[in-house]
């Protein structure tokens, strides 16, 4: 039999999946992050010892591998592949001091239009010293795809989004192309696209077969998207984490900076979303596990609270509402901890829908259907909620492990 390997290079650890050839988990293992001195060693080591821990008799049947790395995590390499410097992570908003320079060239509301895009990080990483022994920029899942199949400057379209490359034309656009960066930007492939084979050493070392393929890799959430089971335009992704993240399945792309909206493509479909600070870390700062559990037990989900609550941690919010000095709403308090607890779900299910429907008003495709990944799917009250405020069917995603979107792409699905 024929499997099919996922890794997730995630914010929390690193995950490997490997599937069968129907799409059945055979086995899973993880590698948490821990207190590192060199972020690219720990990188290397997290992958290797995920290789190390799948079963022999596995390893020896994997027919191809696939990656996905956090967006916009970004690093320079020399001729080689050896990085010259520290990468940069995801949220690493240095990039913030080039925006301006940025806004000369790319066009108005642009997605690399962001201090956190992995065009602005390049930019800054220009002015480095170590900047001369540089001659690729790479993603992490570029990086560590060439650590298995040896093969320099090679990314997916998922990942060089925020690069600036046009997904709709599938090509740098001429504003990128004019720059005459010196560096060499990654070819960029359909994600799932087949790079070559494995390398004879990691063939060897892990008793892989020598014709494994390594595929192009994507980014985590779209792992995550992958793995839920959505696929159909208007099947949508709720991410319950510590914040509210959604995606929406189109035909049409939605792109709008001020909101932080920008769409992937998937095929021939566009996956556009955003992400509003509210979520499960404004839950947690006021009841325990256990109490929300408890709690939500005594909430009747079939009526609206009154409460009219915005549950956020501090000042700012940028979808749905665009607003960076948007206060916290969390009064009037009720005594009765359900009750509050009540008025939260209620309040983050209005601020969900608000959300779908901004996407739906710029653009998007109909909301039909909403998937849920994160760890506010396991709360049935709060779903309940959901579905009765955003009026289509609420359902938890068939897999939330980003490593199993990964295999998924391996396997060509």
């Amino acid at each position: 039999m024929d499997f099919y390997l996922g890794i997730d290079f995630g914010t929390s650890g690193a995950r490997a999946v490997v599937i069968d050839e129907s799409a059945h988990i055979q086995v899973q293992v993880r590698y948490p992050w821990l207190e590192v001195d060199s972020l690219v060693s720990s990188w290397q080591k997290a992958l290797l010892t995920l290789l190390g821990q799948i079963p022999e008799q596995l390893r020896r049947e994997i027919k191809a591998i696939a990656i996905n790395g956090t967006s916009s995590t970004v690093l320079l390499c020399d001729a080689n592949g050896n990085p010259v410097d520290t990468p940069l992570l995801y949220n690493d908003g240095r990039g913030s001091i080039v925006l301006n320079e940025l806004r000369d060239i790319a066009p108005a509301n642009h997605t690399v239009l962001s201090a956190t895009s992995s065009l602005a990080k390049l930019r800054w990483m220009m002015q480095l010293p170590s900047f001369g022994e540089a001659r690729y920029f790479l993603h992490q899942a570029d990086w560590l795809g060439f650590l298995l199949h040896g093969k320099l400057g090679i990314s997916d379209y998922h990942n060089a989004l925020k690069l600036g490359y046009d997904v709709e034309k599938l090509q740098y656009p001429e504003w990128l192309e004019s720059l005459q960066l010196p560096i060499h930007l990654p070819k960029v492939l359909p994600p799932g696209t087949p790079i070559g084979e494995v390398s004879p050493e990691i063939s060897q070392q892990f008793l892989l077969p020598p014709d494994c393929l390594v595929c192009a890799g994507t980014t985590d959430s779209i792992a995550a998207f992958l793995a839920s089971g959505a696929k159909s335009p208007g099947e949508a992704v709720t991410s319950l984490g510590s914040t509210l993240v959604l995606k929406l399945l189109s035909h049409t792309p939605v792109e709008d900076v001020r909101y932080g909206i920008y769409s992937h493509r998937l095929g021939d479909l566009w996956l556009t979303g955003g992400a509003s600070n509210t979520g499960g870390a404004v839950l947690r700062e006021f009841f325990t596990d256990a109490e929300l559990e408890n709690l939500s037990r005594e909430i009747d989900a079939t009526k609206a609270s009154e409460l009219d609550y915005y549950p956020l941690l501090k000042v700012g919010e940028r979808f749905p509402i665009n607003d960076p000095n948007l206060p916290p709403r969390l009064t009037p308090r009720p005594e009765n901890p359900a009750e509050f607890l009540h008025g939260l779900l209620e309040s983050i299910a209005r601020i969900e829908t608000q959300g779908y429907e901004l996407l739906q008003k710029l653009g998007a495709d109909s909301l039909n259907q909403v998937y849920t990944a994160g760890g506010g799917a396991k709360n049935p009250t709060w779903n309940a909620i959901r579905q009765r405020n955003l009026k289509v069917p609420v359902i938890s995603s068939l897999n939330t492990e980003a490593a199993y979107g990964s295999a998924l792409l391996a396997m060509g699905r």
